[in-house]
């Protein structure tokens, strides 16, 4: 490939919208090669690497860990179809939902909370606080009070 044609490190992480330090780890990593060397000691990237970035940014906002990206790009290097990915999609979608779980839990809770016009965490003075810590802080304090005042 011409050497025009290779990206400096500042222009594949432009274009792929991450920062210079973010292609050192992915390279250290393996997820990405590392990059030739132009005749004055700059870092040489080919255009594809700006692909592979978006590819790999695009997998962590799905869900996936690095590793787990590291993992189906080798897979995919090596020139076979990844079936695993049908079943690590799969798994990640079960995670999701019982993320999506937990915060409409979370949610409903803050909700309960606003409503009742809750005002303190262990102090709360609104009648019906549906918080449970002002309970778990006055078990607390007793529980301090019993301590120093035993012998």
């Amino acid at each position: 490939m011409p050497p025009e044609t290779y990206l400096r490190s500042g222009q594949v992480a432009e274009r792929a919208g991450v920062n210079p330090q973010t292609l050192r780890y992915y390279e250290r990593r393996g997820l990405i090669a590392e990059p030739v060397r132009s005749p004055g000691g700059h870092r040489a990237y080919p255009p594809e690497t700006v692909t592979l970035l978006t590819v790999i940014k695009a997998a962590q906002r799905l869900g996936f860990t690095l590793d787990e990206v590291a993992e189906l790009l080798d897979t995919g290097r090596r020139g076979h179809p990844t079936p695993d990915l049908r079943a690590r999609a799969q798994a990640k979608i079960t995670e999701v939902e019982a993320r999506i779980a937990d915060l409409t839990t979370i949610r409903a809770a803050l909700t309960e909370v606003v409503s009742a016009g809750c005002d303190s965490l262990t102090n709360c003075t609104c009648p019906d606080c549906p918080l449970p810590f002002a309970d778990l802080a006055e078990g607390v304090r007793a529980l301090g009070e019993c301590s120093t005042s035993s012998p």
